[in-house]
């Protein structure tokens, strides 16, 4: 009987507003930049790839920071931005990433109508996450820190774990006092949240928003509003 629901936050629960390529046309468009956009795609997923920060086995804030940084101007270096490459990274940075731009998040639509079905149903729910920042005062922004039980970051020295690791998933399963087989885990990333959930012992649900992963996982949805209904023993 599942008890628990784990969540990932990053594009399972919300989301940075604007997506990454218009928030570049605009920057590069403001200042009169041509860039190559046919160097996009292999930029972008070296910068997401790049910019996880620091190990969270030796995670150290200024550390994390820097390389951050690093991460955003090499991205914009790649697309052939030259002039007023650390001027454009610091803009991009303040409208793009986490540690810079808090108040940017936005709550996917189903993602409260869901917490709050799970909490009067009775079931336990947490957060765990990647997150080199604190997570806890994004959560608090967004006004939905009441439908946690537990919120887990990979930054936090408490935990010093990062999915797939199944450390962080044990971790927050002794926090909330339940056993992985009475919990499941929802999240966007196959290697992290898929293969991570299962090294736990841990039921994984794939939420595939835009439909791209198609085929990748047997139990996958493409709106929280579906998970519900998979949580009914059959």
């Amino acid at each position: 009987m599942i008890k628990a629901v784990f969540f990932d936050f990053y594009q399972t629960l919300g989301v940075w507003g604007e997506s990454l390529r218009p928030r570049v046309q605009k920057l590069t468009d403001r200042y009169g930049y041509e860039i190559d956009w046919k160097r996009y795609d292999s930029a972008r997923e070296n910068l997401y790839a790049d910019a996880s920060g620091s190990d969270p086995m030796t995670h150290d804030l200024l550390e994390t920071m820097q390389q951050i940084i690093d991460s955003y101007r090499d991205f914009l270096a790649a697309l052939g931005v030259l002039d007023y490459l650390d001027q454009m990274t610091w803009e991009l940075l303040q409208s793009e990433h986490s540690l810079f731009a808090a108040n940017a998040a936005t709550l996917y639509d189903d993602t409260v109508p869901t917490l709050e079905h799970l909490r009067d149903k009775g079931f336990k729910v947490a957060i765990v996450s990647n997150w080199d920042t604190p997570l806890d005062p994004r959560i608090e922004r967004l006004g939905i820190t009441e439908y946690f039980d537990t919120i887990t970051s990979s930054h936090d020295e408490r935990v010093r774990s990062a999915k797939p690791d199944p450390h962080i998933f044990n971790y927050t399963l002794a926090a909330i006092e339940v056993s992985a087989e009475e919990t499941v885990h929802v999240g966007d990333t196959y290697q992290a949240d898929i293969v991570g959930a299962k090294n736990a012992g841990i039921r994984p649900i794939l939420i595939d928003r835009n439909g791209t992963q198609t085929g990748r996982w047997h139990e996958t949805i493409r709106s929280l509003s579906e998970l519900p209904a998979m949580l009914i023993p059959h």
